[in-house]
């Protein structure tokens, strides 16, 4: 007798495909000038930045797109796509990506 088991189609590989692509897409975002200075602005009051701080942000930031997803930082949302099969994401899984941004961000705008 075979049990009948729910497949699924989200391997490890795949989730972490997935949540490289959705930070890298938030990424790109804050590389464009006018939305990181937005954003500095409205989250952390922040309104002088000066270019050379941009230049060390957008440094940091394109090297976080290249590194490997931090597998314990995004372990909650990765087992609730396991435990739903289902990539769709809550507010409480999208802050997981901007808290990432906001750890480069947060190095130059408190300095």
């Amino acid at each position: 007798m075979e049990l009948n088991t729910v497949g699924t189609q989200w391997t490890d590989e795949r989730i972490i495909d997935l949540v490289r692509k959705l930070r890298n897409d938030l990424i790109k975002d804050f590389l464009d000038e006018r939305h990181l200075k937005e954003y500095a602005d409205q989250q952390f009051r922040v309104r002088d930045l000066t270019p050379v701080k941009i230049e060390f942000i957008k440094k940091d930031l394109k090297e976080l797109m290249i590194s490997p997803v931090n597998v314990n930082h995004y372990g909650p949302l990765m087992n609730q796509i396991r435990l739903t099969d289902s990539a769709a994401l809550t507010e409480v899984n999208e802050q997981l990506f901007y808290k990432e941004v906001e750890s480069v961000l947060k190095r130059y705008l408190y300095e």
